[in-house]
């Protein structure tokens, strides 16, 4: 992990599926965020960032929602 919280990740730069919502695009970062809490302690989690084939916008998901696709 570098220290802006980016990790590297084996499917950087290949197409893949957002599984809950069937977005498919091009997954450009792994990166670990502390989020928040009801209680006050941060938690810590893996989000992914897909590039759409259809549009330029970023869409987050967690790291557990992303499959690849094809061919890299």
């Amino acid at each position: 992990m570098r220290g802006d919280g980016h990790e590297t990740h084996p499917l950087i730069g290949r197409l893949v599926r957002d599984i809950p919502w069937g977005t498919e695009g091009r997954l450009v970062a792994v990166v670990r965020e502390e989020l928040p809490t009801h209680i006050g302690t941060p938690r810590t989690t893996r989000r992914t960032y897909i590039r759409p084939t259809a549009v330029g916008v970023e869409l987050p998901t967690a790291l557990d929602n992303i499959e690849p696709l094809g061919a890299a």
